[in-house]
């Protein structure tokens, strides 16, 4: 097969405009813990990147960094394509979905994806319109009067994602938040994800654990060593076929979570390339 004849899950070249860099990074908490170092990493727009590596190798602190939720002890992190604010952060581009919902629960289903609209002070009249909007792209419109309480495991995390999809940021951060669902769930909001990314031209990094689920989701992977975290790999994935289904159940699919498997051991044993 021909590269002409391959489909990559890949952002046009008038997209791939670098959107965030992180230029030898480390962090060391205040316990003397090093969870990063030396981490450098260009994130180009339109791109769906997976931060993939064993348990506490630093893929959350690393997300944690680049939404402003923590400080680097040395190296920089730039934003070449946005407008700074006055904490060295770009002006309204991101939104980060944890890996709980984090719903505040006296609050309805459009009360809560209104708040980060109410806290940017517009009012719930003016917000109505994209709240609603956000809600019809994660199939929920009918669920705008609900509490919290009402609403299945899968469904809170959608009011999440919509949450974060109702300021419509540039770059969406996801800090493995399908890995408490179970298995049926996860798979159905993979692809909505998918579909979301497709639909918005939006950038994602999304942290995960899973094997399978970034080999799923991702246009590139990046595989992290054991603490402290840094880059081991990186690379893209390519595929002839639609991700849906049918996929989850081909040969491509099967060699790419090969590949990622043989990576990510690897990077737990120390070997470099």
């Amino acid at each position: 097969m021909s590269l002409s004849e391959v489909q990559t899950l890949a952002p046009p070249p008038e997209q791939r405009r670098a959107l965030v860099v992180m230029k030898d990074v480390s962090k060391v908490f205040s316990s003397g813990t090093v969870a990063l170092t030396g981490m450098s990493l260009t994130v180009n727009g339109g791109e769906f990147v997976s931060l993939l590596g064993p348990s506490g190798c630093g893929k959350s602190t690393a997300l944690r960094i680049i939404a402003g939720l923590g400080d680097v002890t040395t190296g920089t992190i730039d934003w070449p394509s946005s407008r700074i604010n006055s904490k060295g952060l770009p002006e309204g581009d991101i939104s980060f979905v944890f890996q709980e919902p984090t719903l505040m629960p006296w609050a309805t289903v459009f009360g809560n994806v209104y708040l980060p609209l109410k806290l940017r002070g517009v009012t719930k009249a003016a917000a109505k319109a994209d709240i609603l909007a956000a809600l019809e792209r994660v199939g929920l419109k009918d669920f705008a009067d609900a509490y919290p309480r009402e609403l299945s495991g899968g469904m809170k995390m959608r009011v999440s994602i919509a949450r974060a999809l109702v300021t419509k940021p540039k770059l969406l951060l996801m800090d493995e938040p399908f890995a408490a669902l179970d298995e049926i769930t996860r798979q159905k909001l993979n692809d909505d994800v998918l579909r979301l990314w497709k639909e918005t031209g939006i950038t994602v990094i999304f942290v995960t654990h899973s094997v399978f689920e970034s080999a799923y989701l991702s246009n590139r992977i990046v595989v992290m060593k054991a603490r402290p975290g840094r880059v081991h790999a990186d690379f893209p994935l390519v595929t002839s076929l639609e991700r849906d289904a049918l996929y989850r159940s081909s040969e491509e699919y099967r060699q790419a979570c090969e590949t990622v498997s043989k990576t990510l051991l690897e990077a737990m044993g120390g070997e470099e390339h």
